[in-house]
């Protein structure tokens, strides 16, 4: 295995605090990762990581090394990609963190013809509820909603304003009745919504200058959009979600908006990278695209 191989393989292991989850992202076996660790140490004659049954962490000699390893690391990787571009099309990985109903939003009008388009580019997309920082977590992009986005980091609109409604069955609304303000749904049952953090989402409300905030009161309490949204076609009770997320059952005749002029609306979801990077090729062919995309406004509707 090459010394650039184990040295990756020092930072990946630093970074996941987990040989299991450093192997994965390397594309090595567990054995192969530990049996390079094991060759630097021997070599260098220092140990670089505590290991344990349960945790892994740098030593002093590790924390140091790591600190000399990363920055030549980098600088070998925007070697590559700047070479990248000369290329007559951009290949390698590109990896983007994202909330899971931003990667859904955008999966195929954008991701997927990305790949048709570019054949030797790669996208590792990685989804999850709560904010990261992408640089220190090796992504190269993040998606999130235009209020949710650094001072920092350049963003590039890839939809319009995310409109939020209350939705529930026909069925259901035929039994307990149609809310005509936010004020009524204390008399429903709500399907509420648990943020990564634990605590309950609100919901939002907004006509003219009027603006309402409710924390609703239900029997379900869900952490996922999709079962969400399968509990409320099933009847169990109204939902306050993306105006996106409820288009399909909407109109197939599953759900029925209600309130609708009270829908909140929040900002658009962006795309943003650190400004101060070398942008990738294939990051700059991503951009391209979503700028291509909102130009036509095509995929979004």
């Amino acid at each position: 295995m090459s010394v650039l191989t184990e040295l990756q393989a020092v930072v990946a292991v630093a970074h996941q605090r987990s040989f299991r989850k450093a192997a994965t992202e390397l594309g090595l076996s567990p054995s192969a990762l530990s049996h390079a660790i094991a060759t630097l140490e021997q070599r260098m004659g220092v140990r670089l990581f505590h290991r344990t049954t349960r945790s892994v962490a740098l030593t002093e000699a590790g924390e140091q090394f790591l600190r000399r390893i990363a920055p030549a690391l980098g600088a070998i990787d925007e070697a590559m990609a700047g070479i990248n571009e000369f290329r007559d099309t951009p290949a390698g990985t590109l990896r983007i963190n994202s909330s899971e109903g931003a990667a859904r939003l955008i999966l195929l009008p954008v991701i997927l013809e990305f790949l048709q388009r570019y054949p030797d580019m790669q996208l590792d997309l990685v989804t999850e509820g709560k904010l990261v920082d992408v640089v220190a977590e090796g992504f190269d992009a993040g998606i999130r909603s235009a209020d949710n986005v650094p001072l920092d980091m350049i963003a590039v609109p890839c939809s319009p304003p995310i409109r939020f409604v209350v939705a529930a069955s026909p069925d259901y609304l035929q039994q307990h009745g149609i809310p005509q303000n936010p004020d009524d749904l204390k008399h429903h049952n709500c399907i509420r919504s648990r943020l990564p953090s634990g605590t309950l989402y609100p919901w939002q409300f907004q006509r003219g200058n009027d603006k309402v905030q409710i924390q609703p009161k239900g029997g379900l309490t869900l952490d996922n959009a999709n079962l969400m949204l399968d509990a409320a076609i099933a009847g169990a009770g109204l939902i306050w979600t993306s105006q996106w997320q409820v288009a399909k059952a909407i109109s197939k005749g599953e759900l029925k908006i209600v309130l609708l002029d009270w829908s909140f609306e929040e900002p658009a979801l962006c795309l943003y990278y650190p400004g101060h990077r070398h942008i990738p090729a294939g990051l700059k062919a991503f951009i391209s695209l979503l700028r291509e995309k909102a130009a036509h406004k095509a995929g979004f509707d």
